[in-house]
């Protein structure tokens, strides 16, 4: 029998990120189920492409190849990317993104722990500015034909309008911005094809998957509970309040949380240790941040989720909100009273 103390071994890098991709799964299958093998495809491609940028950069910065390309960093960003592009976008679309994540956003930034800003979500704001059609060519539910898939990645012809259907989110924005002036959110969400029981169609099965693996990395202690509880809870309560204020524009805290990218957010984009706030009360604020804004966005903004860009956003006061919220040293706050009693 063994004394203590008790010790815990620090964990490694890979070990991390293998636990983070583990936790992917259960969407991922969820994934494959409604919308077809297409989404295993761009997982493929982004993740060669990740690590063919990886393996150029550390060449370029004469950094030992194999202990940084095996930690398993490049190819969870190539995850991300891949699980926030459309399954049927073409083929080049994913592997320019993944490719300005790792070169761009991480690389030129020193590397693993120096990035400002989450690379997965730089190369979605990115895309989605340059290609919005592209971006907007997401399949229609039970397409899961994959030669008709494969066709779309790798072929010519991209003719995809019998196929392709618009997001949960952008459908709702859609139909209430339409000229019948009795369309509101009870009766759309109850009348169209794109919609399931609590959100979009197939989605909301996805979004439940990202949540079980996140709070299974809850539970092996590689994120914290602080920015999964205050993104959702944050998204939660700015949909009640406005949904009890006007029901007929406003969606309900359900539909914002088990549609778009909310639970990916939450869990596995959000938590990003490099990019995010490092204090407890500093992720809290970090997670309302993007929380709020991202209900904004998808509320009165250009885009239907604004998840990408409430993300850059918050990065950019990440700094401040650890400036703000570092809790002092130890003895020191009681040193500072001393020295302003006086002698």
């Amino acid at each position: 029998m063994n004394n203590s103390p008790y010790f815990r071994q620090p964990a490694s890098v890979r070990g991390v990120m293998l636990k983070v991709l583990a936790a992917l799964l259960p969407g991922l299958a969820a994934y494959v189920w409604f919308f077809g093998a297409a989404i295993l495809v761009q997982l493929a491609l982004c993740s060669a492409a990740a690590l063919a940028g990886e393996w150029a950069m550390l060449a370029i910065r004469k950094k030992p190849v194999w202990l940084f390309l095996s930690d398993g960093s490049a190819v969870v960003t190539a995850w991300l990317v891949a699980l926030t592009f459309p399954p049927i976008a073409p083929w080049w679309l994913g592997i320019m993104a993944t490719l300005f994540a790792i070169v761009v956003v991480k690389h030129l930034y020193g590397g693993l722990g120096q990035n400002p800003f989450n690379p997965a979500m730089a190369a979605y704001c990115l895309m989605i500015v340059a290609y919005p059609q592209i971006m907007s060519q997401w399949p229609a539910v039970g397409f899961t034909d994959f030669s008709t898939q494969l066709t779309a990645i790798f072929g010519p012809d991209r003719h995809l309008d019998a196929i392709t259907m618009a997001t949960p989110l952008d459908a709702l924005r859609t139909q209430l911005h339409t000229a019948d002036a009795r369309a509101t959110v009870a009766g759309i969400l109850g009348s169209h094809a794109t919609f399931g029981n609590i959100g979009g169609k197939g989605w909301e099965w996805v979004a439940l998957g990202y949540l079980i693996g996140g709070v299974w990395l809850v539970r092996q202690r590689i994120i914290t509970w602080h920015i999964p509880t205050a993104f959702l809870a944050t998204l939660a309560a700015i949909a009640t309040i406005a949904s009890l204020a006007n029901p007929a524009v406003f969606a309900g805290p359900v539909f914002q949380a088990f549609t778009g990218g909310a639970m990916l957010c939450a869990f596995f984009i959000a938590t990003d240790p490099v990019s995010g706030a490092t204090t407890p009360r500093g992720k809290l604020i970090f997670a309302a941040g993007i929380a709020l804004l991202t209900w904004i966005i998808r509320t009165f903004g250009a885009y239907p989720d604004g998840i990408a860009f409430a993300t850059l956003l918050m990065n950019l006061c990440v700094p401040l909100i650890d400036m703000h919220t570092q809790p002092p040293v130890f003895g020191h706050k009681k040193d500072e009273e001393e020295d302003k009693k006086g002698p």
